[in-house]
């Protein structure tokens, strides 16, 4: 009898026991939505590492292509300033012209992770040695039709020895790959400073903008940049702007570009925007330096670009700026040089 309630008394304590397994179980299971979650983030970074990879490639082949370096290494640290002669070129069929129409001379600085940009106007006086007075957007035709020496070897001389400080690389870029980057990147917002009306049928030009704070694409963003004085084709007639001004709306341009292409909308695009990159844009950069600053400069702030002016005075035909002003911008550029970025001018 004793036994008998004793196993009937470890019956119902073995009953009123927890199921330690059944429990053990219930915690190993994974909660459905935390099972759906992790899915999720792994689709997520296998999604990341396909487009990772899509993009090096595209990445790759447009250095291949813009790159027209004999060799791919200059034998110069990737971590050396450089300076860079970049030239926006009118290709337009109408004009069939090679004029550079929008000049910048950039020190691009790895160790401060700094760009000091120097616009020059298009119009600017310029008289090197052995060569006629002409303005500044002409001498990168002139060096194309001279045989003595490679064009891009010629242009960084004339151009460096103007400024005082050595030029490592030229980069061409047509105004058609201009818009067509903006474009890809779906447009940039700019405070637009003036209504501009400029209409020439002769060369398919049909500027019309109003001033306000807009989204431009391609076409509108380049005239922004270009616009100079009304014409009589215009309704209602829109005030002159002058080289400096236009200066100022590159480098709004430019900001406004940078923003786009680091925000995420903008990392999205870039395997458009490096097609229409690659076989539209010329250098004489090496690739593998190519690369190496593209990657340096990849997540750039605006405030480490340093805009400096460069303004004159018109005197028909040219544009002229004192000697004081000039020596000044020429100290400015080359401060870009040392480990120290400069302060920003304060230009737009």
């Amino acid at each position: 009898m004793c036994n008998l309630a004793n196993n009937e008394t470890n019956t119902n304590i073995n009953a009123n026991l927890p199921n330690r397994g059944h429990r053990t179980l219930e915690k190993r299971r994974m909660h459905p939505l935390l099972k759906f979650i992790l899915i999720i983030g792994l689709i997520i970074i296998l999604a990341g590492a396909l487009y990772s990879g899509y993009l090096y490639l595209k990445f790759d082949n447009m250095l291949g292509d813009s790159s027209s370096a004999v060799t791919d290494d200059d034998g110069t640290s990737s971590q050396e300033p450089k300076v860079i002669l970049l030239l926006g070129l009118d290709t337009r069929d109408e004009t069939r012209s090679l004029n550079t129409d929008v000049i910048m001379v950039a020190v691009l600085n790895p160790k401060s992770k700094s760009v000091s940009i120097m616009s020059v106007p298009r119009d600017l006086y310029m008289k090197p040695d052995g060569y006629k007075a002409r303005k500044a957007n002409a001498f990168y035709s002139i060096a194309q039709r001279q045989n003595k020496q490679p064009s891009e070897q010629l242009v960084k001389d004339l151009f460096g020895n103007f400024l005082d400080i050595p030029i490592d690389y030229v980069t061409v870029i047509t105004f058609k790959t201009f818009e067509d980057i903006i474009d890809e990147l779906g447009g940039v917002e700019v405070d637009v400073d003036m209504n501009m009306c400029y209409i020439d049928t002769a060369d398919g030009t049909n500027i019309e903008l109003s001033k306000g704070i807009q989204k431009l694409n391609g076409k509108n963003a380049l005239d922004f940049v270009r616009y100079r004085h009304s014409s009589r084709k215009c309704e209602v007639p829109t005030a002159e702007s002058s080289d400096s001004e236009r200066n100022d709306r590159q480098q709004i341009v430019i900001k406004a570009m940078v923003d786009k292409m680091t925000s995420l909308t903008g990392i999205m695009k870039l395997g458009d925007v490096f097609d229409s990159v690659g076989s539209n844009l010329k250098t004489d950069t090496p690739k593998s330096q190519l690369r190496s600053l593209i990657l340096t400069y990849a997540t750039m702030k605006r405030e480490n670009i340093t805009f400096i002016p460069l303004q004159g005075e018109w005197k028909s035909p040219f544009i002229q700026v004192t000697d004081t002003d000039f020596e000044q911008a020429k100290q400015q550029l080359k401060a870009g040089l040392t480990d120290v970025p400069s302060v920003d001018s304060g230009t737009p």
